[in-house]
């Protein structure tokens, strides 16, 4: 990849562990584990933990204040869930960004969601509220640019759709296959491939079939706005140097860097 390539890719944060960790608050309702296991979640699937990069159960300990026990168990989740890879001798380090996963990813999003909304579509009494509440906190991140809060409340608007069709339970499985998905999608942003108002359009058109009680119109509305398997493959090529740059990332060495003063 040549230099101009790789300017159109800036905006890869590269804060130390503890600098990404440093305003992080706990809820004290939920458990240590799931939370600590949440927040190193997200930040390797918005890649501000990078492929490659290593991650220290001590350096974890001590920047959010927990005991070890917690952070290693989230660590064993994480590693489960095909987040990181544990190198024995060496450490635990960010899972590279795997293309064939991507794919697989998105089959298995447009399969999950497709039974969902449909479900959700004929549900009596349906209360649809919290979706739309959801799409108007959209709509004010995107106006404050505040595209880290607007991709939270995306995966938000798809976690009610599932609540909603009463398998809450099965987002989890959804969630956990979609790794790739969001990391690629996190470096088309970074690409400039920005799609947030045709998004909020989209989930207004997904909620408002909902409302009209047919699963047949849920089911289009959210296949717009999900895509076709072979749609979300050629919208990598809309990225000139994406390949390139996902392998530069996977083959690129992360060593400690010392802390800023």
């Amino acid at each position: 990849m040549d230099d101009g390539d790789q300017a159109q890719f800036g905006g890869i944060d590269e804060r130390t562990v503890p600098e990404l960790l440093q305003d992080v608050r706990f809820d004290p309702d939920k458990t240590m584990v799931s939370q600590v296991f949440e927040i190193i979640r997200r930040l390797i699937i918005t890649v501000r933990l990078r492929p490659g990069q290593k991650i220290s159960e001590n350096e974890i300990s001590e920047a959010l204040q927990a005991s070890k026990t917690p952070v290693r168990e989230a660590l064993i989740r994480l590693e489960d869930a095909g987040l990181v890879n544990v190198v024995p001798k060496s450490g635990t380090f960010v899972a590279p960004i795997r293309i064939d996963r991507y794919i697989d990813a998105c089959f298995i999003r447009l399969q999950l969601e497709t039974g969902a909304v449909r479900r959700a579509a004929l549900v009596p009494d349906a209360d649809f509220d919290l979706i739309e509440g959801i799409i108007m906190e959209q709509v004010a991140a995107l106006d404050a640019s505040d595209y880290v809060r607007f991709f939270a409340l995306d995966e938000d608007m798809h976690q009610a759709i599932f609540e909603v069709s009463g398998i809450g339970g099965v987002w989890e499985t959804a969630k956990r296959a979609q790794t790739e998905l969001y990391r690629i999608r996190h470096l088309k942003r970074i690409c400039n491939i920005r799609r947030g108002p045709l998004i909020v359009d989209q989930h207004r058109a997904i909620l408002e079939a909902l409302r009209s009680g047919s699963p047949d119109a849920a089911e289009d509305a959210l296949v717009r706005h999900i895509g076709s398997l072979d749609q979300e493959i050629a919208s990598l090529s809309m990225a000139p140097g994406l390949f390139d740059y996902i392998e530069t990332l996977n083959a690129q060495p992360q060593r400690p860097r010392q802390r800023r003063a």
